[in-house]
């Protein structure tokens, strides 16, 4: 495929993984916590690749003949939202709940990053519409193979973004537990209020 249409799809993924959303909520909450923002980077990875991959497998054939599929994805991505939004609004992170949760699971950080990317709406919408139209049906490659390679460039720049996000919410309000603790509340906020328009659209939408 043309490196032209690499480089174009790169600047343009950048921009849309630089627009704050529940990616970036999800990051500054796990700076927040107190351990390594590795296994929630992770997840957060591994649910644009699957995303990625479904798309590459042809699941935009798949919602063209059945949109319920798309309908309920939307669905179990808002109420996922919706409760880890809840919880980090019941539970903000700081230094002192960090302290607290010192002890939790590395794999459940990176299974929770991967529900929140890979069961984001918004994002799989996003890959249909966006990496088909950067392929070439010429190319010696396959389109699914040139899908799964754009793919990994929009995961790369994601993994730049949010390790950034991460770290950075941890430096910065590390020694300011009060600022730490509206940050994560804005946060948790965010996912429900994103959560609750994902699941009103639905009912719009029907």
């Amino acid at each position: 495929m043309p490196i032209g249409s690499v480089l174009g799809f790169s600047g343009l993924s950048l921009l849309l993984v630089l627009t704050p959303g529940t990616d970036w909520a999800y990051m500054i909450r796990a700076g927040l916590r107190g351990r390594t923002v590795l296994p929630s980077l992770a997840g957060l990875l591994s649910g644009h690749l699957a995303l990625a991959a479904l798309v590459a497998a042809g699941i935009a054939a798949v919602v063209a003949r059945r949109p319920e599929v798309l309908t309920v994805l939307t669905a179990v991505g808002a109420a996922y939202l919706l409760v880890l939004g809840a919880t980090t609004l019941l539970r903000p992170a700081g230094p002192a709940a960090a302290a607290v949760d010192r002890g939790g699971s590395g794999l459940g950080d990176l299974v929770r990053g991967a529900g929140v990317s890979g069961l984001n709406p918004k994002a799989l919408l996003l890959f249909l519409a966006l990496l088909p139209q950067f392929t070439d049906p010429a190319a010696a490659v396959p389109v699914g193979g040139q899908i799964l390679l754009l793919g990994l460039v929009h995961v790369l720049g994601c993994a730049l973004v949010y390790t950034g996000v991460g770290v950075g919410a941890r430096t910065v309000l590390a020694a300011r537990p009060a600022a730490a603790r509206v940050v994560s509340r804005v946060a948790g906020a965010a996912m429900v209020t994103l959560g609750a328009v994902l699941l009103a659209s639905q009912f719009i939408t029907v």
